[in-house]
């Protein structure tokens, strides 16, 4: 398994290794003990989620107060995605930047990202599946959203590809609208808590 940090701290790709033999294919699709040598503290996957999206489905950005916020670990059981991963955090050297990554069946990556983060998919195929593994339940009190076609942020979607969205993401505010509103994180704030997770950690 090879895991590699993005551009954006606190976000990783990993690429499994695969064992192809004329019945299938076998592979290590998670390991919190490889994953926590990078961040300093195991992911507690507290719940999984399961979506299934048609062509052009964009869902996010979505992101939640901090703390707890809500590390993921997102993955494609089925079809493909562009997952972005967007810096929400005021103050970042990174603020309002994204990277992309494709999750297929092919290669079969994951995409980690940490408490704070923004988090978005584009299926690419009609019935994408994707998992995604969670630090944290769901609490809607403390989810927001900021809006996927937000010309400042300028979330690049493949040619041919036609956003829809749900109402509510077609409703949530602009990064700056968001700002404005103060429901953004702080760079800071997310810092310190991923921070106090490390020392919380039971010593490996």
């Amino acid at each position: 398994m090879d895991i590699r940090p993005l551009r954006i701290e606190g976000a990783y790709v990993v690429t499994p290794r695969q064992f192809p033999d004329d019945r299938g294919v076998f592979l290590e699709a998670f390991r919190g003990d490889r994953l926590a040598e990078l961040t300093g503290h195991r992911m507690e996957v507290v719940q999984t989620n399961v979506s299934v999206s048609s062509r052009g489905t964009v869902r996010g950005i979505h992101f939640a107060d901090v703390p707890p916020s809500q590390a993921k670990y997102v993955t494609a059981l089925s079809g493909a995605f562009l997952d972005f991963v967007v810096d929400i955090r005021v103050g970042s050297p990174t603020f309002g930047q994204w990277e992309s990554v494709l999750l297929d069946t092919a290669d079969r990556r994951a995409v980690y990202l940490s408490e704070g983060l923004g988090h978005a998919l584009c299926a690419l195929e009609d019935g994408s599946t994707a998992h995604y593994l969670c630090s944290a339940a769901y609490n809607p009190e403390r989810e927001h959203g900021i809006h996927p076609l937000d010309p400042a942020v300028g979330l690049e979607l493949p040619d041919g590809v036609v956003a829809s969205l749900s109402a509510k993401d077609a409703a949530a505010p602009t990064l700056q609208e968001a700002a404005d509103q103060g429901l953004l994180p702080s760079y800071e704030e997310c810092r310190a808590f991923t921070e106090s997770l490390s020392e919380r950690a039971p010593a490996r």
